[in-house]
């Protein structure tokens, strides 16, 4: 499993790093085929809600997988974004069955 973490005009923290990597090695030990993972943390200094912004791009046989959730915290954004990746790997997973 490779993760690569950036960060865009955002502190980088230790804790968001070590919480990011735990719910990606659930998604990878979950779907063997996956190889590798991008994740990139922003903040849109315009929105007064939100703002805390997580895009993360799965590398697997394939097209790549991606997703992206602005949520108030960046723990949150993972953890959405995470679920919208698990649902699309559940769709590619039963094409890999398929065949």
């Amino acid at each position: 499993m490779n993760v690569n973490i950036r960060y865009v005009d955002v502190d980088i923290s230790e804790a968001l790093n070590t919480f990011t990597e735990e719910k990606l090695n659930k998604l990878f030990s979950r779907y063997e085929f996956l190889i590798g993972a991008t994740v990139r943390f922003k903040q849109d200094e315009h929105s007064h809600t939100k703002g805390k912004i997580c895009d993360i791009e799965l590398s697997l046989p394939g097209p790549r997988i991606f997703a992206t959730s602005d949520e108030a915290k960046h723990e949150v954004a993972v953890r959405e974004t995470i679920k919208d990746l698990d649902r699309q790997l559940k769709k590619r997973k039963e094409v890999f069955n398929a065949h």
